[in-house]
This record gives C-alpha cells, structure tokens and sequence, in this order.
C-alpha cells in the first residue's frame, strides 16, 4: 500500500457512524458496491489489501469529511471529521443552493 494510513474495516464502519452516513450513501461515494463495502467491514480489524478499494474508501471518507488518524505511540487508528457539525450544516445548505459549483481545496 503507499503511504497513506492503512484502514481497516472498523475504520470505516467507525467513520461511517461518527457521520452519521449508511452504507449505501458510503458505497456510492466510494464508488464501490454496498456489497464491498460491507465484507470490508465484516472484515473487522484486517487491513484492506487492495490498493484499489483503498483509495475507493479514502474517496468516500474525504467526500465525508471523515479523516482517520494512524496508530501511533501505542494508541490505534481512529477517525474524526474534518469538519465541526456546524460547518457541514452550512456546507451543506450552500450547496443546496444550486449554481455553478467550484473545488472544495481550500489554501
């Protein structure tokens, strides 16, 4: 895998439940089926060994704003959002506006 932080399954099944977001929303996301998705969770605490499916998840937890954190000084891997509650709800209610939509990087 490259340099990116490994992610397991409970990662992700994790990630999904600190966003509050469902499998199928997360799948689509991904661009992986809600069927992937899902053996990858039941996959419990084994890494994803798919370079594939591992930049498929990484998609979908930046879609989310979900960034996992590595382990590291003997602590595991975890997750936390990118943004607080208050900015997604303003994120979200700006790009329901509609218009022309831009880059979301920021510098």
């Amino acid at each position: 895998m490259s340099d990116k932080v490994q992610i397991s399954g409970r990662v992700i099944a994790a990630a999904r439940a600190l966003a509050s977001i469902n499998q199928t929303d997360f799948a689509a996301a991904a661009g992986l089926s809600i069927e992937a998705v899902r053996l990858i969770e039941e996959k419990g605490s084994a890494w994803v060994q798919s370079e594939r499916d591992a930049k498929a998840l990484n998609r979908g937890l930046e879609y989310f704003g979900v960034i996992v954190i590595g382990e590291s000084d003997g602590m595991g891997a975890g997750v936390r959002l990118k943004f607080t509650r208050q900015d997604v709800r303003q994120i979200d209610r700006l790009e329901s506006e509609g218009g022309i939509t831009g880059s979301d990087d920021a510098p």
